[in-house]
């Protein structure tokens, strides 16, 4: 068994207070840059790594990546993938400012560092480049590494998918893709996941009648996009449907997987309280669906007692691995161009598939291996209902494996974060993935 030296937590910690000033958010290009920035300098300065890409000769356009490489003289080669981007926060609801952390004690949970992205994924970054340091100053690490850090996670991984489309691969061929990340759940078992959505970012839009900004007064005679947007959206995915565009039935080899993972799970009332059926049947309906999730209704104006000339939505269509994005979208522009939604139009942004492995694919034994190590047992899931860009490394190599012990949550939400015990077990399983090489 392999230890975690005690000074490791303290300097984790260290280095998330670090990261968490930075407002790594979509709408803060420059504090991203910033941030890719000092993370490069950081790997440079403590870990004596080689930069592949540099940060300062990309486009200013979008978020860089970070991609910088640790030759151990090694016959094998894994890669790291993070992210330093975050969602938005205010202040609102939180214990601490989500920008600035703090540790505080939680009865149910102890000792707790809050802060936005402690859970995604500035804590499990953290506690990956601290683990990393550990093993190359102590000479345990025997394998050479790849760590991509990207900053666009959360609206499509552009830039890291069009760099690693290219010919010949920037990242030479590895044994595994990790992505490490706090995986245990509430009842103490980690996931590990054979796969991962897909994600494809657009927007509906539909034009009024009135080329101007109109007094509602005036409601009665004009067409306002507002209210069409909704029938449009309506008629694309139904909102009983909670939007489910299609559901694929299960194959055999996901089927197996999902009928042992059935007998461990019920699915939380919180997130499915209109699901009247069997844990299995839930499971296949959240894995086999296409779902497009509306996340924002806007109008041009903004102003009450206003009708807009026009209105959006932006959506994030999710997809199964199997499911085709571009046939779905086509379809859904064919029911925009009918005569009764005349004006609705769909701009589809950025897109990747859903992509699956198999569990003997090198690097998922590893991590089973590693949970044990902790007598940790996983949950195995055919794949992910979230989204990763897995299909984007399938050119470096055969697995993309999303793992690693540790606890947090309120991912998307007020107080935002992770247990210190959790940040010692991911460092010690993300350790000890790392010594199966």
């Amino acid at each position: 068994m392999t230890g975690l030296p005690h000074h490791t937590l303290d300097l984790t910690l260290e280095l998330l207070e670090s990261l968490t000033p930075w407002r790594s958010v979509a709408a803060e290009p420059v504090q991203q840059r910033e941030l890719a920035a000092w993370l490069e300098q950081w790997l440079i300065d403590e870990l004596e790594a080689q930069v592949v890409l540099p940060v300062a000769g990309q486009s200013p356009a979008a978020p860089p990546l970070v991609h910088v490489r640790i030759d151990a003289g090694a016959s094998q080669t894994v890669a790291l993938y993070n992210r330093y981007d975050v969602l938005p926060a205010s202040e609102d609801g939180w214990e601490v400012d989500p920008f600035l952390g703090g540790v505080r004690h939680w009865p149910q949970w102890g000792d707790v560092f809050i802060a936005r992205g402690a859970q995604k994924h500035k804590g499990p970054l953290a506690g990956m480049l601290l683990a990393v340091r550990d093993l190359q100053a102590s000479g345990l690490l025997s394998v050479n590494l790849e760590i991509i850090l990207e900053g666009e996670q959360a609206c499509g991984s552009a830039v890291l998918r069009q760099y690693l489309a290219q010919t010949p691969s920037p990242v030479p061929p590895a044994e595994a893709v990790l992505f490490p990340a706090f995986c245990e759940q509430e009842d103490g078992a980690p996931r590990l996941c054979l796969g991962y959505t897909g994600m494809t970012q657009g927007r509906v839009r539909v034009k009024g009648g009135s080329q101007a900004p109109t007094d509602a007064s005036y409601a009665a005679w004009v067409a306002n996009p507002a209210w069409r947007l909704v029938e449009a959206l309506n008629a694309i995915a139904p909102a009983q449907a909670n939007g489910v565009l299609e559901t694929r039935p299960l194959d055999v080899e996901a089927a197996e997987w999902l009928d042992e993972l059935a007998q461990q799970f019920t699915p939380d009332e919180t997130l499915a309280p209109s699901l009247k059926t069997t844990s299995y049947e839930a499971l296949a309906h959240l894995l086999g669906s296409s779902v497009l999730a509306v996340s924002e209704l806007n109008t041009s104006s903004g102003v009450p007692g206003v009708i807009s000339p026009e209105a959006w939505a932006e959506f994030t269509l999710t997809t199964p691995p199997g499911s085709d994005p571009q046939a779905l979208l086509a379809r859904l522009r064919e029911r925009l161009a009918q005569p009764d939604l005349a004006g609705a139009e769909l701009e589809a942004g950025e897109s990747y598939p859903g992509a699956r492995f198999s569990a003997q694919a090198p690097g998922v034994m590893e991590l089973l291996m590693s949970y044990q190590q902790q007598q940790a047992r996983a949950q195995i899931w055919p794949w992910s209902p979230e989204c990763a860009p897995a299909s984007a490394f399938s050119r470096v190599a055969p697995a993309f494996v999303m793992g690693g012990l540790g606890f947090g949550g309120n991912a998307c939400g007020a107080s935002e974060f992770i247990t210190l015990k959790g940040l010692a077990r991911f460092q010690r399983s993300l350790r000890d993935w790392l010594l199966c090489f």
